[in-house]
């Protein structure tokens, strides 16, 4: 199990996210943001709106999830 931040993962705050593999983690932070915008917090909405552009040119979302999971890889496992 591994422990990363809601900004660890390119978002606004420090809510904690536990998961096993990148792609549970990167999913309960989507899930995570998700909320924050329908409770109109602003500062989850700019970082959704960053990641939006990101996903306009594929070489720069890529490289962006590369490096996320490069940070996920180098966390400390807990148990």
């Amino acid at each position: 199990m591994k422990t990363m931040t809601c900004k660890d993962l390119g978002g606004a705050c420090d809510a904690k996210f536990q998961a096993t593999t990148f792609e549970e983690m990167a999913e309960l932070s989507k899930k995570h943001a998700l909320e924050m915008i329908e409770k109109s917090d602003e500062a989850h909405k700019k970082a959704m709106r960053e990641m939006q552009e990101l996903m306009h040119f594929p070489q720069g979302m890529n490289a962006w999830y590369e490096n996320k999971r490069k940070a996920f890889e180098c966390c400390p496992s807990t148990n």
